[in-house]
């Protein structure tokens, strides 16, 4: 179940990043960020409601207030760092957020078996290849560098505070409840502030008509981050925390296999060979 529901966070995580990264073309990265978790918290909301999650509500929802407000952060600094580029170089980082909730999965007495360690060290290289890594060319800013780790970080942070901040089924509503709430806030914070320093809230072309004429896409994005999380936390709950990190962090590989498939963009040599490590990694993985 724990690979499982890992491979699931993978597929959802990378849907909603080729999603947002569409998006993200036709109107300000942190309009796409807001609006999809208003919508999430509906959803959530209404959740939570019919499953008396309220319940549920205790100390533990910390985590989830934390997670929360680490999210935005992490995912302006990856915007920032892909704006500095080359993208070939940030992708491939951000993913090395895996490295956080793999060292808190070790603190706290998981211990893979060695075919699970050699998995570990192929899925990871694995999806380092398959973000393109571009090894030769323009020299990286120093910047973008120290902004995609701190992105990373970020990441890896969330994946190690959702999985504690709750127990059971309804209680895990409610606490991805509270975290699109934080997030909602956060980031609503962060656009005001952008807004009064001259930015935009609304596309350039088309303004209010683009916004809602794309709030099925926001939806998607927003509803499937949302449930990328909770299987994380299903994943991380019911095995190796380990196991669970790495194979959830296999999303880049998905992002790039729906962008050859919709945007019919060629991958390349390194890519398609971190594709397959990443394949080989997870059957070590889940066999071993």
């Amino acid at each position: 179940m724990t690979a499982l529901f890992a491979l699931a966070t993978s597929l959802l995580w990378g849907l909603a990043d080729f999603g947002g990264g569409l998006l993200t073309r036709r109107m300000p990265a942190l309009t796409v960020v807001v609006a999809s978790q208003v919508i999430a918290v509906v959803v959530l909301g209404a959740l939570v409601v019919a499953t008396g999650g309220w319940s549920e509500a205790g100390p533990r929802l910390w985590y989830a207030v934390a997670a929360g407000a680490v999210g935005p952060a992490a995912m302006l600094a990856f915007y920032k760092a892909l704006a500095l580029g080359p993208m070939g170089v940030v992708s491939p980082l951000g993913s090395l957020g895996v490295v956080v909730p793999v060292s808190v999965g070790l603190l706290v007495g998981d211990r893979p078996g060695l075919l699970q360690f050699a998995g570990i060290g192929v899925a990871v290289a694995g999806v380092v290849l398959a973000g393109g890594p571009e090894l030769r060319g323009a020299p990286v800013q120093r910047q973008a560098v120290l902004l995609t780790l701190v992105a990373a970080f970020g990441f890896g942070s969330v994946m190690a505070l959702i999985s504690e901040a709750s127990s059971t089924l309804t209680g895990l509503f409610l606490a991805l409840f509270v975290q699109r709430v934080t997030n909602v806030a956060v980031g609503g914070a962060a656009l005001y502030a952008s807004v009064k320093r001259g930015g935009r809230a609304l596309p350039e072309a088309g303004g209010t008509r683009v916004l809602l004429g794309a709030l099925p896409a926001l939806a998607f994005v927003g509803l499937a981050d949302v449930a990328a999380n909770g299987t994380y936390a299903l994943a991380a709950q019911s095995g190796p925390v380990t196991v669970a990190a790495v194979l959830a962090s296999l999303y880049p590989v998905v992002t790039a296999l729906a962008a050859r498939g919709v945007l019919k963009e060629r991958l390349r040599a390194v890519q398609a060979a971190g594709a397959g490590l990443a394949l080989v990694g997870t059957v070590l993985l889940a066999t071993g």
